[in-house]
């Protein structure tokens, strides 16, 4: 699909409500397939990914049933069935990383497999870690399909070079069903949704620092209520901050602060300036900070340096702070981010390829990119740019072209199915 965006003439204006959070979704679904007991999980993601962890676990033998298109009772005794089938992951990282780490401990053996694109991600992370625990795996030089061979797992204290949230919630997860306790220790602290929601859900789990421990547990099935993705709210928070005039209100994002590094950025390139964000309505949902949020128009946006303990906080949100920094005055440097090479798309290097086309001033880097920012504030545009089956790369596209002088077209713009099928109902609803 050839997605064309034209740059914007007024502003966007309104109220919008943000999707559900993605990792939290997916999490929602897990934890309840391995909880005992009945439970709702409301406002469920529509993105394919989360569907595709639902699906996995009926696969499992899990009763998920729709209440409507947003709302799931989940009801499960606490152990799953072996599948004849192939689990397949569809296009899901977190769902292949997560479920790694319960399969490992079960008393039958599994084979999980992937789309073209995710059989390229790289899968040792997890598999590593989870063999020093006693796992069996085996996979093709680290990637997907993989076969798990259930087994007796030991709990492990494993010092994690890589500040992850999917490998530490895999180790997590298999600690639930192992002997003794399982640490994970993290140079910084990556999302802790999986920690907040085993506390939520009973586990015996203590976070000291960037350690966190669990002991073998049985979660116990409760009510979910999913708040709103603040991965698919960066996009609107970046338009409503480069797109001349803006003013609204994005309600019901969660503001986890070990995911809220977006709005840091925003704050720290607006620094001083009364226009861009405003925290309105905070509240606490199933252990979750959640808020509305104001976003608008900043006149004098000032490059910064992106790096270390921030990277874990907004690392699915580099593609689209890219586009922020291409409109703030002076430089912006992002380092420490080698990991954004291990997603969708080696993102460093094809966001740098592609922006460049428009007439983005960036440069790659090892571990990240440099950014001079345009005074002028647009972006030249009249290129055709692809996605590399990458959703958020597309979405990032789109917002830049709302700020170039000619119009872009976007090549495979299907794949923001994959994680938001809302995002261009909830544009139109800003410029109507």
């Amino acid at each position: 699909m050839l997605k064309k965006v034209s740059g914007l003439t007024k502003p966007l204006k309104g109220v919008i409500t943000i999707p559900s959070d993605k990792s939290i979704s997916h999490r929602a679904v897990m934890f309840s397939s391995i909880a005992e007991g009945e439970c709702i999980v409301r406002n469920f993601s529509s993105g394919a990914d989360c569907h595709s962890t639902l699906n996995l676990f009926k696969q499992l033998g899990v009763d998920i049933q729709f209440i409507d298109n947003k709302t799931l009772k989940i009801k499960s005794n606490g152990k799953l069935i072996s599948s004849q089938l192939p689990l397949d992951n569809g296009n899901s990282g977190t769902t292949m990383r997560l479920v790694s780490g319960i399969l490992a401990g079960q008393n039958f053996d599994s084979v999980m497999i992937g789309d073209e694109s995710l059989s390229k991600r790289p899968m040792k992370r997890v598999i590593e870690p989870l063999t020093l625990m006693g796992a069996e795996i085996d996979s093709i030089e680290g990637h997907a399909p993989l076969k798990i061979y259930g087994r007796k797992l030991k709990g492990i204290i494993y010092p994690s070079k890589l500040a992850s949230a999917q490998v530490k919630s895999c180790l997590l997860l298999a600690g639930l069903n192992a002997e003794g306790e399982t640490t994970f220790i993290e140079p910084y602290t990556s999302r802790d949704h999986t920690e907040r929601l085993f506390n939520y859900l009973d586990a015996d789990i203590k976070v000291d620092g960037k350690s966190v421990t669990v002991k073998p547990s049985k979660l116990q099935a409760k009510d979910i209520d999913v708040v709103g993705d603040i991965s698919s709210a960066a996009f609107f928070i970046v338009a409503g901050l480069i797109v001349k005039g803006s003013d609204f209100v994005i309600k019901n994002v969660g503001i986890n602060p070990t995911r809220s590094g977006i709005l840091d950025v925003a704050a720290r390139m607006s620094k001083g300036v009364k226009e861009g964000i405003e925290i309105q309505n905070s509240r606490i949902i199933a252990g979750e900070p959640c808020a509305d949020i104001r976003v608008q128009y900043s006149e004098s946006l000032k490059g910064c340096v992106i790096e270390g303990s921030d990277i874990p906080r907004l690392i699915d949100e580099l593609p689209v702070i890219a586009v922020l920094a291409s409109q703030a005055e002076g430089e912006t440097i992002v380092k420490n981010a080698e990991d954004l090479r291990n997603k969708e798309s080696d993102r460093i290097k094809c966001l740098v390829e592609e922006l460049t086309k428009i007439g983005v001033d960036i440069k790659e880097t090892n571990d990240g990119f440099i950014i001079q920012g345009k005074r002028d504030k647009y972006i030249q545009g009249n290129a055709e740019l692809q996605c590399y089956h990458d959703h958020r790369l597309a979405m990032s596209f789109y917002i830049a072209g709302l700020v170039c002088k000619n119009e872009i077209a976007i090549n495979g713009f299907e794949w923001t199915k994959i994680s938001f099928p809302e995002f261009e109902e909830l544009m139109y609803k800003l410029t109507t």
